[in-house]
């Protein structure tokens, strides 16, 4: 897998941190930027709804030549359940 670079501006506080965070824990600033920015997407993905990961895996609207509202309408769930 190809690496790509990226530049990022930090105010000289942060940056500060960084490398004193970096000195302390014996990895390079950029092992902790990447570790950070994973959690934060990681974070992001759980707190996606049912309805989010099914719509970001491409599978609302996957059923071709059906009617619009199948999962709404109750017209649809007649019958549905019964024997």
């Amino acid at each position: 897998m190809k690496d790509y670079r990226i530049t990022v501006r930090f105010p000289a506080e942060l940056r500060h941190r960084l490398k004193a965070a970096a000195h302390r824990s014996g990895k390079r600033e950029s092992d902790l930027v990447r570790g950070a920015v994973e959690r934060q997407l990681a974070a992001e993905e759980d707190a996606l709804t049912a309805y989010q990961h099914a719509k970001k895996a491409g599978l609302i609207g996957a059923v071709k030549g059906a009617p619009r509202d199948l999962s709404t309408n109750p017209e649809h769930f007649k019958g549905f359940g019964g024997s």
